[in-house]
């Protein structure tokens, strides 16, 4: 009976503390959508003069609020692999999709001017959808394949001008332990422009979020940068299946940090 009152009284301590967890990252949300409005003027007004300052800008406020959003979740967020990734050049990070934790611990972590590329629904949240425009982050849509070459042939465009692109092959958030088929299409940003293809592997971000989307576990995310591949420096057959190749890269750097 002991054991099952403790039981009982761990339960309710749980459902308090995730409770205040979505109510701190309610407050840390609505904060920022106000603190934003004056921020907007400054991001539009440094896009005018210099696109790289509006990305930049726009980066610095946005990592400072996720990593907010992260320690009051209760994540404790790792990062290796950082000085793999070249900081003088364009890249296309490919990682593996688990939650939508990815997107906040890619952008925590990544060290360059990125845009990542995300569902299309997040065109529906006004404050989200202007700071990722401000980031050059694209919207695919997935039911549209004529949209979706847009949305690839608009991130060649940006790579070529300097932004980096962060994207998740798979398509949807996979929950097994074996990645879901790269779609080849996307890795047209990198054999089009040349640029080099950085493999992420982001392990945990899944159990950050419980069975219901508002509740947050705490939970230590690891994310992993692996060694860039050139497209050029790729054999016949590997270039041929590139988005198979990455896979397996991915896949071996997940396994390892098991």
């Amino acid at each position: 009976m002991c054991h099952v009152l403790c039981g009982v009284d761990f339960e309710i301590l749980e459902t308090k503390g995730e409770n205040m967890r979505v109510f701190l990252i309610g407050l840390v949300l609505l904060s920022f959508s106000i603190v934003s409005l004056p921020l907007y003027l400054v991001a539009y007004l440094l896009g005018k003069k210099d696109p790289k300052k509006q990305v930049a800008f726009s980066q610095a406020i946005v990592k400072r609020v996720l990593k907010i959003m992260l320690i009051v979740a209760g994540v404790r967020l790792e990062c290796r692999g950082v000085e793999n990734v070249p900081k003088d050049e364009p890249i296309m990070y490919v990682s593996n999709h688990r939650s939508y934790v990815d997107i906040l611990a890619g952008y925590c972590t990544v060290p360059t001017l990125t845009g990542f590329i995300s569902k299309d629904t997040l065109r529906r949240f006004p404050c989200v959808s202007r700071w990722m425009k401000f980031l050059k982050c694209l919207f695919l849509d997935r039911d549209n394949p004529k949209e979706g070459l847009k949305t690839i042939l608009t991130g060649i465009s940006q790579i070529e001008q300097g932004f980096s692109i962060f994207i998740m092959p798979e398509g949807t958030r996979n929950h097994t332990d074996k990645l879901l088929p790269f779609h080849e299409g996307s890795f047209k940003l990198s054999t089009k422009t040349g640029c080099a293809i950085v493999p992420v592997a982001m392990k945990n971000t899944d159990k950050v979020l419980g069975n219901h989307f508002a509740w947050f576990h705490p939970m230590k995310v690891t994310v992993v940068y692996g060694e860039p591949i050139y497209p050029d420096q790729l054999e016949k057959e590997q270039k041929k299946f590139i988005g198979g190749h990455v896979q397996g890269i991915v896949q071996e750097m997940l396994e390892k940090m098991e």
